[in-house]
């Protein structure tokens, strides 16, 4: 029996959401040595530092098309690194999965190096509120069990004295 493809007669389009793309590249982005963060502008950035975000797609700005894209990023750059090297690992890395996933062309990548940062400098300030409050809670309860193992054992020596 020989079947024959009636895909061709079924009418239909297939869009992507900006969402959709904006992932992908964030997702694409996250293992490219010397690219810290991608910049998501100062409320995106204050958000960051109150609670942790795992927004991927924060500062990926997209215009999509029916068969291309452009894309425009802000970034922060690690101290030290080839900037136009990195540029090139960014379009690449962008052009290859939107190309793998979606089929659609990329057309354009601006890539905007906001600031550049020590590896120490990025790590002190992707340390959020919500991370040192969590932080000074456990540090809080530990030392509120310590404080009570001791007041136990005190007590258990007082017993066994009288």
């Amino acid at each position: 029996m020989t079947q024959v493809n009636n895909n061709e007669q079924i009418k239909g389009e297939l869009t992507y959401d900006s969402k959709v793309i904006q992932k992908i590249i964030g997702l694409a982005l996250s293992d490219i040595d010397g690219l810290l963060t991608i910049d998501g502008g100062f409320f995106s950035n204050l958000t960051d530092k109150l609670v942790n975000n795992d927004d991927v797609t924060s500062g990926i700005h997209v215009e999509v098309g029916k068969k291309q894209v452009a894309v425009d990023i802000d970034i922060v750059a690690e101290y030290g690194i080839d900037i136009s090297k990195l540029y090139d690992q960014i379009k690449k890395q962008i052009f290859d999965k939107v190309k793998k996933m979606t089929d659609l062309d990329v057309v354009e990548v601006n890539v905007s190096v906001v600031d550049i940062k020590t590896q120490q400098e990025h790590q002190k300030d992707s340390v959020s509120l919500q991370d040192r409050i969590s932080s000074a809670s456990k540090d809080t309860k530990n030392k509120v069990e310590q404080r009570q193992k001791a007041n136990n054992q005190a007590k258990a020596t007082e017993q066994r004295v009288h």
